[in-house]
């Protein structure tokens, strides 16, 4: 099995998502030995912003296509994607436009746009400080998941598993509770893919 790992908190080892994606990873790898894994911190070395670029020589260029050719090989993907000002970190959205390219992932037709990259397994360990559930009263302010499952369905990738820590900020006796029902998600999630 071929695995990318990608983090985009910019807390560090304080991070939240960092220790979902990392125990998604290490559950993956016990339940699939020799399983080879990619890993790219985006907030340690981030990818410049998107910008047009000279030619395919250009470092950007290079970069970029070094970004879709893991993806494209990858047959499970994990993000640490923690909601930052009710979306995603600027680091994480500047990986998914090296993703999103047309002719790759996805193409026009005269019926609209056709995803190409179904049959990639995407996880997330999302993090975040309040709860934005689709019960809770801020539910509306949440651009960070519904985000995350359009721009994958739009790649043709329309099982998005997600491993939710809300309302982290809220106090240590809930963080606790939030990492706690996180890490039995993961459980599940390695159960069933067992």
């Amino acid at each position: 099995m071929k695995l990318l790992h990608i983090d985009s908190s910019a807390l560090g080892s304080y991070s939240v998502s960092r220790q979902l994606s990392a125990d998604i990873v290490a559950g993956l790898r016990a339940a699939t030995p020799g399983s080879a894994v990619r890993y790219h911190d985006l907030a340690a070395q981030p990818l410049p912003h998107w910008a047009p670029v000279a030619d395919a020589s250009d470092p950007a260029a290079l970069l970029g296509t070094e970004m879709l050719e893991e993806f494209l090989a990858a047959d499970v993907v994990v993000i640490g994607a923690p909601m930052y000002n009710f979306a995603i970190p600027s680091q994480l959205k500047a990986w998914l436009d090296r993703i999103l390219v047309a002719g790759k992932t996805f193409r026009y037709t005269a019926n609209g746009p056709e995803g190409l990259a179904g049959g990639t397994r995407v996880i997330i360990a999302s993090s975040r400080g309040g709860f934005y559930g689709k019960d809770a009263p801020a539910a509306a302010m949440d651009f960070q998941e519904p985000y995350l499952r359009a721009v994958f369905a739009f790649i043709g990738i329309n099982e998005v598993e997600f491993v939710r820590a809300e309302g982290i900020a809220v106090g240590e006796e809930q963080k606790l509770a939030a990492l706690a029902s996180a890490r039995q998600s993961i459980g599940t999630l390695m159960a069933e893919a067992a």
